[in-house]
């Protein structure tokens, strides 16, 4: 049966979503403190066996099917900045963190911005992108192709001299610019950012999303 469940991005990712860069997503298998020995990657999840030497599966919660909406970083006028996430009915104007440009309803003249909040409490009515499942794998994190490195948002920069594109350079956090030779570089220093230092070399298993993308909220029929 197929569901509708909420997913979070970062900003840079939502660009990726809106610009249709971005059809995949890897986001780890669940109860992975817990296992002992995981083999024999299957359709419907990781056969394993817990700590009791019992088999069990650990399977992906997204099925293909299933419809996601997107949660952001976002802030509506300050106006509302005392109203909690379910006190909103949708009406409010929106602003969303990852292009920081109005996205309303009926906003007024007089907007100003209030405070951001956390993309965990997006209501589903301020959601304005919504993706449905493709395909699901699960995979070893560094099982993951060039091509699908692409597919997860890596952005083209300059050419090689076969006239393939090197992943764009970003901004250093500290100074500077950072680059990459490939996309598998690219996602691994990613992976690291949102996981913690080290998180790549640790190779978990992960669920692999693949997913068509829709800018409309996920209750709007058509969308752009």
């Amino acid at each position: 049966m197929m569901a509708d469940k909420p997913i979070i991005f970062s900003a840079p990712m939502v660009r990726a979503l809106m610009d249709w860069r971005k059809t995949q997503t890897r986001r780890l298998m669940p109860h992975q403190e817990t296992l002992k020995v995981a083999y024999s990657p299957i359709v419907s999840g990781i056969r394993i066996f817990n700590y009791a030497g019992e088999e069990e599966i650990s399977r992906p919660p997204v099925k293909v099917g299933d419809r996601l909406y997107v949660r952001e970083h976002w802030r509506t006028a300050d106006a509302y900045d005392d109203l909690s996430p379910s006190q909103m009915g949708g009406e409010e104007p929106v602003i969303y963190l990852a292009d920081d440009t109005l996205e309303t309803w009926g906003w007024r003249n007089d907007f100003v911005p209030g405070r951001f909040r956390q993309a965990m409490h997006m209501p589903r009515h301020f959601s304005r992108i919504t993706l449905t499942v493709t395909d699901v794998r699960v995979q070893r994190l560094q099982e993951i192709s060039e091509a699908d490195a692409w597919a997860e948002g890596c952005k083209p920069g300059e050419l090689n001299d076969r006239g393939e594109p090197f992943p764009a350079e970003e901004p250093h956090p500290k100074c500077g610019w950072v680059g990459w030779d490939c996309a598998r570089d690219w996602y691994a220093d990613l992976w690291d950012s949102l996981h913690g230092p080290d998180a790549w070399d640790a190779n978990p298993w992960v669920a692999a999303y693949t997913f068509t993308v829709e800018r409309a909220n996920i209750d709007a029929k058509g969308g752009a």
